[in-house]
């Protein structure tokens, strides 16, 4: 099977999360004026409570899919069979999912007003564990889960407008939004038989698989208390009011990261199935043009961010959101720590085989995580939940990167990726003098943020052609090769 460059693959995931991240921001502002504040929170609840039985079922599977499975991509017999045995064990998670999900709304009394609006998004549960979308990522396919993606969104939100119109309708957006996901995942489950030929087998090899499983699962756990615990936290010591100004600096920030991060999503089957066949020279190739392309991008981003932070959040929330302006600006900085952090986890220690690490890793940090924010937010509040969201991600970053030294030391401690970052730097300032200008020169929003965002572009890209920067250059001549191709 031919596979798709890794460019493309980037685009196509990344218009992917564009669109999971856009989703709710199209369909909330209409949503919250149609439906009850009860009727909201009994949606939010009910959606929250089951991602906890999502992580239950999924049981850290996907990852180690993807890892193991890129190794066999290229024998049928092998990967069907690797195939079989890994959706064996996700359906015996999923029963044990919906097991205790259903304990719970028997034991807790407090759950019963939320039962008919849990059990509609439990259909989740399983379609997510019949999405397979693991498969896709092993074949390094993203053109048809992409499509997807877009009509069943699009769907969504027109149903959305014809059949909620009352207070009392949240369980009809209840459904619209598990239909979104249920039915573009039974289609993912037809179609991957174009891939591998899937079955139930009691024949797994249980020692195998289940101790790097549960270990990426462990960390799962920890990923989800670390990133859950910022707002949990900022709920007890603050108001509801801290939580909702954090809340838009967080979504803000989501956005920025899951645009960055798709090109990182799409090399890891590639970076698994090269490190599988002990192929080393090719490996460091390829993490090679990760890290210089991130590193290009990633800084500009996070620089841009911050001096457009206040322009940003009048355009997506309003005027009564201002204060979440500087709360953004100190957690935009993660996004540099969070990216590398994870091309040092995802790219290098979970293909190596060394999840143990990245589970140590993580621990770690959702301790120091929660150690800071009970410092912080009684001084700073939510600009102390950023700053300590900073502070984690630089750890975990510098952790992740110890871990693998030996294998990122001959990638990373070259002379080229070395000047690529100090060009990346000296670009970033041209972006600084630039958005300056903009707000001295321009009194209207919408122009300032246009041109800042636009000559910003133009002009660190022309100093890093001035640096004679060689990703640089070979992202010039590639624009010029698609350009040549349309005309």
């Amino acid at each position: 099977m031919k596979r798709k460059s890794l460019e493309l693959n980037a685009f196509l995931n990344g218009l992917r999360s564009v669109l999971n991240l856009f989703f709710p921001l199209i369909t909330f502002p209409y949503v919250s004026r149609v439906l009850s504040v009860s009727g909201i929170g009994i949606y939010n609840f009910s959606n929250t409570y089951i991602t906890y039985f999502i992580l239950i079922a999924g049981l850290g599977i996907a990852t180690y899919a993807v890892r193991e499975g890129a190794k066999y991509r290229e024998n049928k017999s092998k990967i069907d069979e690797f195939a079989s045995q890994i959706f064996s064990l996700n359906m015996i998670a999923t029963v044990m999912a919906y097991l205790l999900l259903f304990a719970s709304l028997i034991i807790f009394k407090n759950l019963h007003n939320y039962v008919s609006c849990i059990l509609i998004f439990s259909l989740q549960i399983l379609f997510t564990t019949l999405g397979t979308e693991w498969i896709y990522t092993i074949y390094e396919d993203y053109t048809y889960i992409t499509i997807r993606s877009i009509v069943f969104k699009m769907i969504s939100i027109v149903l959305l407008f014809l059949l909620v119109r009352r207070p009392e309708d949240y369980l009809i957006y209840a459904a619209i939004t598990v239909f979104s996901t249920v039915g573009s995942n039974l289609l993912n489950f037809i179609h991957a038989r174009n891939f591998v030929h899937i079955k139930l087998t009691t024949k797994t090899n249980w020692k195998y698989h289940l101790k790097p499983i549960l270990i990426i699962f462990a960390s799962a756990i920890a990923v989800t208390i670390y990133v859950s615990s910022d707002t949990t936290i900022l709920g007890l010591l603050k108001n509801d009011y801290a939580v909702g100004i954090y809340s838009t600096s967080v979504k803000i920030y989501q956005i920025a990261q899951g645009l960055l991060s798709a090109l990182l999503t799409v090399t890891i089957p590639r970076l698994a199935f090269l490190w599988g066949r002990r192929r080393i020279s090719e490996y460091n190739q390829v993490l090679s043009k990760v890290i210089a392309s991130l590193g290009i991008l990633v800084l500009p981003a996070a620089v841009g961010l911050i001096m457009l932070s206040r322009e940003v959040i009048l355009i997506i929330a309003s005027e009564k959101y201002l204060p979440s302006v500087n709360s953004l600006r100190i957690i935009s900085w993660a996004i540099i720590f969070s990216i590398f952090s994870w091309i040092f986890s995802d790219c290098v220690l979970i293909p190596a085989k060394r999840e143990n690490f990245v589970l140590r890793n993580t621990v770690i940090t959702a301790i120091e995580n929660i150690i800071l924010n009970f410092i912080l937010i009684p001084f700073l509040s939510y600009d102390g939940t950023s700053l300590s969201t900073v502070i984690a991600e630089f750890t975990v970053m510098i952790m992740n990167g110890y871990s693998c030294r030996d294998i990122i030391k001959p990638v990373i401690f070259k002379k080229d990726t070395l000047k690529n970052l100090l060009d990346s730097i000296i670009g970033c300032v041209g972006i600084v003098v630039v958005c300056l200008l903009c707000d001295i020169g321009f009194e209207s929003l919408w122009l300032k943020t246009i041109f800042s965002v636009v000559l910003s572009v133009i002009m660190y890209g022309a100093i890093l052609i001035l640096l004679k920067n060689k990703n640089a250059y070979s992202m010039l001549d590639r624009a010029k090769m698609i350009l040549k191709s349309k005309l």
